[in-house]
């Protein structure tokens, strides 16, 4: 398991990266860009970066061209900055976690309106039988003898 050392060079790239995207990198093709999230592998030799893009479809495409082509520039600020013996190679994914939140938020709506409908319906429903089923203690039972 890696250790505080471990976390804190992730917590490092994340901010250089952070920092790097938003000073250096002018490509118009970059949308509004926040870094999430940065795994390093146990040796650190390889960081994924996963990051999210406010707008749709199309600029997230144009964000990801963006990212790619500035890999190379993003890697030698963060070595520079870095100051480990070996820079890890850097590769972007798009965060899949609002969309999935959204997801999440959907399903708990469907299921507030379903509980609202059977809640609905169960007020206005009657006993299937008697509305105390019970024998009370007064009542004497077929098999006693009075």
């Amino acid at each position: 398991m890696p250790g505080p050392q471990h976390a804190k060079k992730t917590d490092r790239i994340k901010e250089l990266v952070a920092g790097v995207l938003e000073r250096r990198i002018k490509d118009p093709r970059l949308g509004f860009v926040t870094i999430t999230d940065v795994r390093l592998t146990g040796d650190g030799q390889h960081a994924s970066v996963f990051y999210t893009v406010f707008g749709d479809e199309a600029a997230r495409r144009d964000t990801a061209a963006a990212l790619a082509s500035a890999t190379g520039l993003i890697r030698s600020e963060v070595g520079k900055h870095l100051g480990a013996r070996h820079t890890p190679t850097i590769e972007f994914h798009l965060d899949a976690v609002p969309e999935a939140a959204q997801e999440i938020e959907d399903l708990i709506a469907k299921a507030k309106q379903s509980d609202a409908a059977i809640a609905d319906q169960a007020s206005s429903a009657d006993f299937a039988g008697e509305a105390n089923p019970y024998r009370e203690r007064h009542e004497k039972s077929p098999d006693e003898d009075g």
